[in-house]
């Protein structure tokens, strides 16, 4: 079994073919999570949970979308279905923010927090630093998560970062949280990220295709889904000496003990 932690079949870029792309998931014997970034794509994400096996929702505010009122009812009532299983994503970015900006972003991030608590979910986390002048990122947006997650006790709910860019010393400080980490088809792309991918224990790592963005080589620059997460597995695999098999059955079950999931892993 595969399994995508983070994706988005939900979302307009699917409407014209959708049903196509969930038959080559269920063919592929690929589970996914359909993670919510506002709270009508929250709703969206529910209900195609609910329509097909398999599938798994989150419902969050998007930090992109802090300029929106965080209708707190409205996500809490989504977690009255057992198939919404994160709140999220929800976090920090920072890649092209104003200071006030920022300050929105942070305080939506706490309301997710706190919601995650109230409603005993794991958090799925978006966070996007600002870039260096030389393309790297910095880590001003993970240290400034990794503060609220402290102050809010974030680490008693825990959960998932994904599409993890960061150093490998931010990643030991998630790692101290309990927070595992997903990562997408980028891996496939750069080198960037080798080291802390090979850092990681491999029972903290989930993968993932954020479709339908970042697809992997060799369908760099179109529309990604779910069934590319396998180049992801393919690109771990090397990385990590070991068969696509394990990695698969591996990052499956991190998924299911990170989101509280039940399926046979077979």
């Amino acid at each position: 079994m595969i399994f995508d932690a983070h994706t988005h079949l939900q979302f307009r870029d699917f409407d014209k073919d959708r049903d196509e792309v969930i038959k080559r998931v269920k063919d592929a014997g690929i589970f996914c999570i359909n993670v919510g970034v506002d709270l009508e794509t929250s709703k969206e994400a529910v209900l195609l949970a609910g329509a097909h096996e398999g599938f798994w929702a989150t419902a969050g505010l998007h930090p992109n979308d802090s300029e929106e009122n965080f209708d707190e009812a409205g996500f809490e009532k989504l977690f009255l279905d057992p198939k919404t299983i994160a709140v999220g994503e929800c976090g920090l970015d920072y890649f092209r923010s104003s200071p006030e900006t920022k300050n929105r972003q942070e305080e939506i991030f706490r309301a997710q927090v706190r919601l995650a608590k109230k409603v005993a979910k794991p958090l799925m986390l978006h966070c996007r630093p600002s870039q260096n002048p030389d393309k790297t990122y910095s880590d001003d947006a993970y240290l400034d998560m990794l503060r609220v997650l402290k102050e809010e006790s974030g680490d008693e709910v825990g959960g998932n970062v994904h599409f993890f860019v960061g150093s490998k010393q931010i990643a030991e400080k998630f790692l101290e949280m309990g927070f595992s980490f997903s990562f997408s088809g980028v891996i496939t792309i750069t080198g960037m990220y080798d080291e802390v991918v090979n850092s990681l224990p491999l029972e903290r790592i989930l993968t993932e295709t954020d479709a339908p963005y970042a697809a992997p080589l060799p369908w760099r620059g179109k529309r990604n889904e779910p069934i590319y997460v396998k180049e992801v597995i393919k690109r771990l695999a090397e990385l990590r000496g070991l068969s696509f098999e394990e990695i698969a059955r591996v990052t499956a079950e991190n998924a299911k003990r990170v989101f509280g999931l039940e399926f046979s892993n077979a």
